[in-house]
């Protein structure tokens, strides 16, 4: 954990959140900023920066990630109509929290291209 990451004291419950999804290695909460009627957050439970930092020992961490997301675009309803998932990583793609995590956005048309 890292003592200035917001997503950690989520992790921790220094912060609170309104959350969908918890097991041993991810947590998905409702993003506080929506951009959608559905904007959830799925994140490693351990800090990892980026996308960039993540390494062959990763791989199933990562996996778990995008099927969690899955998972809980499925209990949000939108599975069926349609979901984006979305990780900005490092500041010229738009992150903000430096701490892994996929943005799941669903719950209206989504426009192409998105940036």
């Amino acid at each position: 954990m890292t003592a200035d990451c917001v997503f950690c004291e989520i992790v921790t419950g220094a912060a609170r959140s309104r959350k969908v999804y918890e097991d041993a290695e991810v947590l998905a909460f409702h993003d506080v900023n929506p951009r959608a009627p559905v904007h959830v957050l799925v994140i490693p439970k351990r800090h990892i920066p980026t996308a960039s930092d993540l390494t062959d020992t990763d791989v199933m961490l990562a996996g778990r990630l995008v099927l969690v997301a899955q998972k809980v675009a499925a209990d949000l309803g939108v599975a069926d109509s349609g979901y984006r998932l979305v990780n900005n990583c490092r500041a010229h793609a738009g992150q903000s929290v430096w701490h892994l995590h996929l943005h799941i956005l669903g719950g209206r048309q989504m426009g192409w291209p998105p940036g």
